[in-house]
């Protein structure tokens, strides 16, 4: 039966509509991968993916101390990670990812016929892998829906652009390097770390399972706040690995009664070992050259030191010394550079144990007995009333609150007023932080009692440090007692009088007089060092016994043959830099 004008006509229509529909299609996807209707990477950014990696302090046995990061990310390579994460994922997000070339032409049509038009909401995505990779790697969240439709269609191109430039494997490294999760952990590394306390390749099941299935919505299936809801997504992971048949129906039934099990620790710059190293490496690598207007006029000394220090130490402004290969400074936020460190992890570990217990156990308790009920406590009695509010109100001042105030523009009343209110806040104790109420002028009081200690362990025969305690606790005390706090010397000054003896002649063996030395000062003056006990005073000793027991008389013996100016040269020939007059 001969078919009617009409309905050729008819026919017609449609296939010319269907054919400008194609090119249309065609064209759309040629402009945009020309970059017509918008960015579109380039070769090389296809084959250079750029990506925020954390700068990993490691120690001298391999162990990572902490980050410097914006996101913290930590790549690792497609050997370094669990079979059950590949599974887990490939089952879970993209089960023909083996079988595409970037676009899975069914998952397209079942998102067709049952999103769009059967409207069913848990039909599933029709993103594939390459195509979330896309999303990750160059496209930032979209503002509208109409946005949101052309960044789709864009990802289809980079999709098979990747799948050009990239193996299956190196697909899913990237992407798995790429994934936010929360609590600062970006990537499979930094998660295995954050959630379950592990590497990437020693991830069991179950654990692959919830973290794979923590990529559909992250702050949703959050197994730290929300864990029923985290499980019940991680049995659905599972169950997909089961079709897939790589789970057993026996493995399932076992693993989904499995609790989540977490080892969660959050990273960030305060925790960790070593915190007050780390911080002092970062001011260190960022140092910029020293310049005398960026330095208030009482910080004479430290424009020298840090003068000095940029034209001796390699290290000190490392990033604003070095370029790398395109003539850019590094960025130890975002270039993922690993520091090999001389610290030694289990005795860093030990010396903050040891600072800890020192404080908390044995001085703090004798300190605060001892100062209890007092008026200026912690300090003596012979304070007057002025100098203590003097030291409480410089405390005030460096606070950040007081500068955000002042800088403000509120005055000195209104801030005093906000200084007397009393907050919510967490302060420091041994036993842990305290939830309380307190007005920041009575947390100012409160910290004043706490009473810092530093230990700085070092190589004798290299030089090498191994162990830096910086304070009690970094989050609550940040001032770095180790390198930033000047003290007295004391008796560390010792063996530096006993080296300019040894250079000009002495030998250890040698016998001097353990007998009391007198100095002339030039107020016309006179001073003579004592000692804690009058041990073989007045008899012949050597050299080597006066160094052993810090006696004051033998070393007072050595000043005087020489001058103090001696001293002050040898001390500089071996590296001190701190001021020292020639007295």
């Amino acid at each position: 039966m001969e078919k009617s004008p009409l309905v050729k006509k008819i026919v017609k229509y449609l296939y010319g509509i269907f054919a400008a529909g194609i090119v249309l299609l065609i064209l759309l996807f040629f402009l945009i991968s020309s970059g017509v209707l918008g960015f579109m990477p380039s070769f090389e950014e296809l084959e250079n993916p750029q990506s925020n990696l954390a700068t990993e302090v490691i120690s001298s046995d391999n162990i990572l101390l902490g980050s410097f990061f914006q996101e913290n990310r930590s790549r690792v390579e497609y050997s370094e990670i669990s079979p059950n994460v590949i599974n887990a994922l490939i089952s879970t997000e993209d089960i023909r990812f083996y079988d595409h070339s970037g676009i899975d032409a069914r998952g397209l049509m079942r998102v067709l016929v049952r999103t769009v038009l059967l409207q069913e909401e848990s039909s599933g995505g029709g993103s594939t892998i390459t195509q979330q990779l896309a999303k990750l790697l160059f496209h930032t969240p979209a503002k509208s829906k109409l946005e949101r439709v052309v960044q789709k269609l864009k990802e289809w191109v980079i999709a098979v652009k990747l799948e050009r430039s990239y193996t299956k494997e190196e697909i899913l490294t990237m992407y798995l390097n790429k994934a936010p999760f929360i609590y600062d952990a970006y990537g499979i590394k930094s998660a295995s770390a954050t959630f379950f306390g592990t590497f990437p390749d020693s991830l069991k099941v179950e654990e692959a399972a919830v973290l794979i299935g923590m990529l559909k919505n992250p702050s949703l299936y959050n197994p730290v706040r929300r864990p029923d809801l985290t499980r019940e997504r991680r049995n659905v992971v599972m169950h997909q690995m089961m079709k897939a048949k790589h789970l057993s129906k026996q493995e399932y039934d076992s693993l989904r009664l499995l609790p989540l099990d977490l080892e969660f620790k959050r990273t960030d710059h305060i925790g960790g070992l070593a915190p007050y190293f780390r911080e002092y490496l970062r001011m260190t690598l960022t140092a910029k050259m020293p310049e005398r207007s960026d330095y208030a006029s009482w910080q004479n000394q430290k424009f020298i030191e840090d003068s000095i220090e940029w034209n001796n130490n390699p290290l000190f402004g490392w990033v604003n010394k070095n370029l790398k290969g395109d003539g850019s400074r590094y960025d130890i936020y975002r270039d993922g550079l690993k520091i090999y460190t001389t610290i030694d992890s289990k005795l860093q570990s030990y010396a903050e144990q040891a600072v800890n217990n020192h404080l908390a156990y044995d001085i703090q308790p004798k300190f605060s007995n001892e100062k209890r009920g007092r008026a200026r406590a912690p300090y003596t009695r012979d304070l007057t009333a002025e100098q203590y509010a003097s030291i409480i109100r410089r405390a005030m001042q460096q606070t950040d609150r007081y500068r955000i105030l002042k800088s403000g523009g509120m005055s000195e009343d209104s801030i005093n007023i906000v200084f007397k209110k009393p907050v919510k806040m967490q302060v420091f104790s041994y036993r842990g932080e305290i939830d309380t109420v307190m007005s920041p002028l009575d947390s100012i009081h409160y910290y004043k009692t706490f009473l810092r200690a530093s230990l700085f362990s070092m190589d004798p025969l290299t030089g090498h440090v191994k162990a830096y305690v910086g304070g009690p606790n970094y989050k609550h005390f940040k001032y770095d007692m180790a390198t930033m706090g000047k003290r007295q010397v004391g008796s560390t000054i010792k063996p530096f009088v006993y080296t300019l003896a040894m250079q000009e002649g002495l030998t250890p063996c040698d016998l001097v007089p353990n007998v009391p030395q007198t100095f002339y000062l030039p107020t016309g003056q006179t001073w003579t060092p004592r000692n804690s006990s009058n041990k073989r005073e007045g008899e012949m000793v050597s050299l080597k016994w006066g160094l052993a027991q810090s006696n004051n008389n033998i070393t007072a013996w050595i000043m005087k043959q020489y001058n103090p100016q001696a001293v002050v040269n040898i001390c500089r020939s071996l590296g001190i830099k701190s001021p020292m007059d020639a007295v």
